[in-house]
């Protein structure tokens, strides 16, 4: 038993946010069914691959494991007639379009629950349904910019960076999304009602600033970029260099940690320069802060990463070395807490992908199928829903389903 069994969703999604949505739905048992672009010419960014070659490539697509895919043409009648009746057996359609997109298409909220009343339709947009920018075309960098995150991105000198797209579009729109889907589920539950789920970016993102957002409300103080202790500013809180050209992360904020790192160090005199109130909101001053940034430069210079992690961990400081990607996926911590999982396949093998950072104990997540080539699940699809055999292959040949 899975924790969403008996839940059905329509993924309309042509991004990826839209597919580690349904992604993290489809691990908990929720039936995942992919309504892919099949008009003429259609743009189909980030489609299931086509073909029984692209099998492998399907495979170790884990954002659109535990799916099914459809091949639907929702720009005919005929198409859209087959959506409303797959949207009357649906409890959830998630879809990813500019504002407008779903209304022209005659497949919206408002269309869809006079069909399902019970239906709970979730919108990921950059900027939402409404005000001023709905309909402005943009990517993370555009989202985290007008949510005021961007500004706090980067060194002091230098110009905002963003943090490729892991704050806008998979937490600012997927996470959101998720939680979203269940709240009104679980409302229904209660209720009965479906209802209209409005995810944005913008939103989302701006709901991660809210710590900050309580200081700046209060007493009018804004954080800047490079110039807190959470922006490596404090010597205590700093990513630092190591003998072997890589970097480990000191976060040092509590004095005590403060305190066992100078203790460990043989630098008792640095103690009480630790932490303040302050420092969260502005730069070091004064040559004391420059003389420790200084000394914790070059003595990190003489040893390895490992080594500094293995000494230091044992003296109760936080410490971590600063791992690439290709590090992380065999780091013992992430292995044991299985968040890269291994699934056998018959014909291809071994896959790998990453694992689940939700852990249930009665209900855990499940990886039950790879991810789909396009259209692989048309015929049991339309099937399910009632239609004939003859009629799905008139389809077929029209070019309504692929």
């Amino acid at each position: 038993m899975l924790a969403l069994n008996g839940i059905r969703i329509l993924d309309l999604g042509q991004y990826v946010p839209n597919s580690l949505c349904t992604m993290i739905l489809g691990d908990f048992g929720a039936e995942v069914i992919k309504v892919e672009n099949a008009a003429p010419n259609a743009l189909n960014f980030q489609a299931s691959p086509k073909g029984e070659e692209r099998r492998r490539e399907a495979a170790f697509d884990a954002l659109n494991r535990n799916k099914k895919s459809i091949g639907l043409n929702l720009k005919s009648e005929i198409g859209r007639q087959i959506f409303y009746k797959l949207s009357k057996e649906a409890d959830v359609i998630i879809e990813g379009f500019r504002p407008g997109v779903v209304k022209r298409l005659a497949i919206d909220y408002e269309t869809i629950k006079e069909i399902n009343p019970r239906i709970i339709y979730c919108s990921l947009s950059g900027y939402g349904q409404d005000g001023p920018y709905k309909n402005l075309p943009g990517h993370d960098g555009n989202y985290l910019a007008v949510a005021g995150a961007l500004s706090l991105f980067g060194n002091r000198e230098g110009p905002p960076v963003a943090p490729m797209n892991l704050l806008g579009d998979f937490a600012g729109a997927s996470l959101h999304g998720v939680m979203g889907v269940l709240i009104a589920l679980l409302a229904r539950s209660n209720t009965g009602r479906g209802q209209y789920v409005d995810i944005s970016y913008t939103d989302g993102i701006m709901t991660f600033l809210t710590n900050l957002s309580i200081d700046y409300f209060r007493d009018g103080i804004l954080p800047k970029r490079g110039e807190t202790v959470l922006h490596n500013a404090y010597p205590y809180s700093k990513t630092y260099k190591t003998k072997d050209d890589t970097y480990v992360v000191i976060c040092a904020i509590e004095p005590w940690f403060w305190g066992n790192l100078c203790r460990a160090l043989g630098k008792e005199d640095y103690i009480t320069y630790h932490c303040l109130p302050e420092h969260f909101y502005s730069k070091p001053e004064g040559d004391k802060w420059e003389e420790i940034s200084s000394y914790l430069e070059q003595i990190f210079l003489t040893r390895t990463s490992d080594e500094w992690v293995n000494f230091l961990s044992t003296k109760d400081v936080p410490i971590s070395k600063v791992n690439t990607f290709d590090e992380a996926v065999r780091d013992p911590q992430v292995l044991l807490r299985k968040m890269v999982i291994e699934i056998k396949d018959p014909t291809l093998g071994s896959i790998k992908q990453l694992g689940m950072a939700i852990k249930l104990s009665d209900t855990p997540g499940q990886v039950r199928s790879l991810a789909p080539l396009f259209g692989q699940h048309t015929k049991d699809v339309l099937q399910a829903a009632g239609y004939k055999p003859e009629e799905i292959e008139e389809m077929l040949e029209k070019g309504v389903v692929v």
